[in-house]
């Protein structure tokens, strides 16, 4: 009886045990988040610019069999089946801008606004636009 007891005892892992455990888990995530989270702006703005270069192909080839961009009004949505998935969101959860003719001649134009959502603005806050994105 008392070994049995004595095994008992002996068998399974102690609160403090996995207290500390967490910890140190907890302790390397915070790290790794710590040393990746400047990143994360950089990546939202190369994600943006390479969702614009995919919706200029897409635009392209609406215009190859319609013989036009399609107007400001019918939005990117009309290049929707020249897409594998939806048309995407930009980066920071809101519709890109689609504009035909653009400011900048004849070519339509895509525009993100950045993480403010406002034109101009600089760094993160930038805008990320077609004419500039090719």
């Amino acid at each position: 009886m008392r070994q049995r007891n004595k095994r008992r005892n002996q068998a399974g892992v102690t609160l403090i045990e996995m207290l500390v455990v967490v910890t140190i888990i907890a302790m390397f995530a915070g790290l790794a988040a710590y040393r990746l989270w400047p990143h994360v702006d950089t990546a939202r703005i190369t994600r943006a610019r390479a969702d614009i270069s995919t919706l200029m192909g897409a635009l392209e080839m609406y215009r190859l069999k319609q013989g036009t961009f399609p107007a400001t009004e019918q939005g990117l949505a009309a290049v929707r089946p020249f897409l594998k998935a939806e048309v995407p969101l930009d980066p920071w959860g809101r519709a890109y801008e689609y504009k035909y003719p653009g400011s900048q001649g004849e070519d339509p134009e895509i525009i993100c606004y950045g993480a403010d959502g406002r034109a101009g603005g600089e760094g993160i806050n930038a805008d990320i636009v077609s004419w500039k994105s090719q």
